[in-house]
């Protein structure tokens, strides 16, 4: 809809009723938006153009009475007409029809974002497809069939949590009769199933087939049969495709392809692209008959089958070491280890040396269920870039030298690439501009993915060191505790030797025991100071590594915004001018200069050099658990405890012996006697 600025209007009101904007047209009428002056309320008003046909006049009626009673949050739902406003702005003795505002605009407006251009964000797809599904299954089950679903007739409206899809526009909206089957030919031509462009009788599949072509829209940023062609042509060369043939497009040189494959780039990932490829081949059957129905799934309906897919839960992985992601659905029973043991199958990574982190730098702990990363879309914006991720690293020692291979470029880069003097028509130059940004800004958040990884990285790192750094200080407190039992129990050591030596003229004298007392000496004097030496001094070495880590500059990012800024005002302005000669040498000048940025960028001194960090994160571990050293909790703790408790005990063993002295000369001395 083409909105109307306010100040261009004349001010009109009504009650506590103002006009605030002019939204556009619909189908048989003018939408305009009025606000409460006292509540803020805000709704929309459809008013029917006195030009139209009885037919169309009895359609609009209809579209009153159906949308009156129907009650479904995807369903753009009915309000009462302002008291007054029906006299004030009939122009004919129709109804008005007042319905709720939806701020967020139509889908049209949202697909013709820069941004969207080749296809909608993975979360918007799966919010839409929840939405409009629950809302035609909603219709189709009041035997009401749209057939006039389109981008233009889906609006958003912000929610709580994420954006709400709704249907509008029932005008051209039918509700079966006994025999479900209609005959005429209403709707918009790109998106009307087959059988009413032939105005065959027909069925709820037609909304199938419309669906369909809207859901591969969202998915790609294009209609899915030869989006620029005329009827005729169209018609004769669309029925030709396969039974399971989801996409028609002519390439650069013309020649028309069949596919049954969701064509490249869009935003899906690996898994979901092939379900929903298998889902749209149910949608977009030529056959009516066949179409929305899978013969080798139950329940075959085209609606379950959309539903196993919306039930799936999610959770992407992504690889450190190669840069790409790996999409699972994981069950309500599998674990973090069962999800282990499929990554270790994809990436030959043993699940020993798998290191999986949440974007807090939390580890996960493999009796843990899997599905506590799995994403819920429901929960968040489906608009946003970046997803929730689970980062893998690999355990050292290993070499890590990252292996990233650069991305394949779409079809029409290669062939601009490979013939940059081959003129292209404005239609298919766009799309391919679009492709070419849409692939910078893909490398670009590529970039993105492995800054948060490293950052997890950082973070996990940063836990692990202020856990040692306590443990640390724990254990040279001990130390300093057992510094002071050492000085008790020298000063307890020196005392007996005197005395020992005090009464050796008496004739009691023990080689062995004075041997066993001066041993206790050294080992007081040598009692863990090089150990707890060493592990401070390691410690003291770390520090500056930790720090140097949160200091290093994420290097290379600068290019890639650059390039990706360059790219984006070069496709605005191709759409804003679509002639201009300037902007379509500056267009073929920028291709060459992606692949190269695409081929540096999977070098990995360019752009993806990891930084020493990731070396770093096992050695507080290292720390806890290397033998003969680490904090409390660990081996080297231990020994201090145990040194402690043992020195605490010598004077008990120094006073048996010398007890065993004493009886050893009463017995001697008695012998005498």
């Amino acid at each position: 809809m083409n909105r109307v600025p306010l100040q261009q209007q004349q001010q009109q009101c009504c009650g506590l009723w103002e006009l605030r904007e002019r939204l556009g047209n619909g189908g048989f009428g003018n939408v305009t938006r009025w606000q409460n002056k006292e509540t803020e309320e805000q709704i929309a008003i459809k008013q029917c153009r006195q030009e139209l046909s009885e037919r169309n006049k009895e359609r609009w009626c209809l579209e009153i009475e159906i949308i009156k009673r129907l009650d479904h949050v995807n369903v753009v739902a009915a309000r009462e007409v302002p008291e007054g406003m029906q006299k004030l702005m009939a122009i004919n003795d129709l109804p008005l029809l007042a319905m709720e505002y939806c701020q967020g605009g139509d889908l049209r407006k949202y697909l013709n974002l820069l941004e969207n251009c080749c296809g909608m964000r993975e979360g918007s797809v799966l919010i839409l497809l929840c939405d409009i599904s629950s809302a035609l299954s909603y219709l189709h089950k009041k035997r009401i069939i749209h057939r006039d679903l389109k981008p233009e007739n889906i609006v958003l409206q912000q929610g709580e949590k994420r954006l709400i899809h709704k249907i509008i526009d029932l005008g051209y909206a039918k509700q079966l009769d006994h025999s479900s089957l209609c005959v005429s030919f209403v709707g918009t031509l790109q998106y009307l199933a087959p059988e009413l462009i032939e105005r065959q009788k027909y069925t709820v599949t037609v909304d199938y087939w419309s669906f369909g072509t809207l859901v591969f829209e969202c998915i790609t940023g294009f209609r899915p049969f030869l989006p620029s062609w005329q009827p005729v042509p169209w018609h004769h060369k669309v029925r030709l495709k396969g039974n399971n043939d989801i996409v028609v497009y002519e390439d650069l040189t013309g020649e028309v392809h069949y596919c049954k494959h969701l064509p490249q780039p869009n935003n899906l990932n690996s898994l979901l692209s092939g379900k929903l490829e298998r889902w749209l081949q149910l949608m977009l059957k030529w056959s009516p008959q066949e179409r929305g129905k899978d013969p080798e799934a139950a329940p075959n309906d085209c609606f379950s089958q959309l539903r196993l897919i919306l039930q799936l839960k999610l959770v992407h992985v992504l690889n450190m070491m190669s840069a790409k992601i790996l999409s699972y659905s994981v069950s309500e029973d599998e674990t973090v280890a069962d999800l282990q043991l499929r990554i270790e199958a994809d990436t030959n990574i043993p699940v020993a040396k798998q290191e999986l982190l949440l974007e807090a730098g939390l580890a996960l702990e493999p009796q843990a269920p899997a599905t506590q990363c799995a994403i819920n879309y429901s929960e968040i914006d489906g608009r946003r870039t970046d997803s929730p991720l689970v980062f893998l690293f690999v355990r050292p020692p290993c070499s890590y030298e990252p292996q990233f291979a650069p991305r394949v470029l779409p079809e029409n880069i290669r062939f601009v690439q490979s013939d940059p003097k081959h003129v292209l028509a404005y239609s298919p130059l766009r799309r391919t501009c679009g492709q070419a940004w849409h692939t910078i800004r893909s490398l670009k958040e590529d970039w993105q993915r492995l800054q948060q990884g490293q950052k997890a990285a950082i973070m996990s790192l940063l836990r692990h060191n202020s856990s040692l750094s306590k443990q640390k200080n724990d254990m040279v407190s001990m130390y300093q505790r057992l510094m002071a039992k050492l000085d008790f129990f020298t000063t307890s050591l020196h005392i007996d030797m005197d005395k020992y030596q005090e009464q050796t003229s008496t004739g009691i004298v023990s080689e062995k025991f004075l041997g066993t007392w001066r041993s206790m000496e050294q080992t007081a004097v040598s009692c863990s100071q090089a150990k707890v030496k060493e592990l401070d001094e390691e410690m003291m070495q770390l520090q500056p590594e930790i720090v140097d880590v949160q200091r290093q500059p994420w290097r290379s990012g600068e290019a890639l915004d650059t390039l990706e800024g360059k790219a984006m005002e070069l496709f605005r302005k191709l759409r804003e001018k679509p002639r201009g000669s300037d902007v379509t040498r500056a267009f073929h000048s920028l291709h060459n200069r992606v692949h190269s940025r695409g081929t540096k960028a999977a070098r990995p001194p360019s752009l993806f050099l990891f930084p020493s960090f990731l070396l770093l994160l096992p050695r507080p571990e290292v720390f806890r658990g290397q033998p003969g050293g680490g904090a409390p909790g660990g081996p080297s703790s231990a020994v201090l405890r145990e040194e402690a408790e043992g020195f605490l005990h010598t004077p008990e063993v120094r006073w048996d012996e010398i007890n065993q002295l004493w009886e050893e000369c009463s017995r001697v001395t008695q012998t005498h006697l």
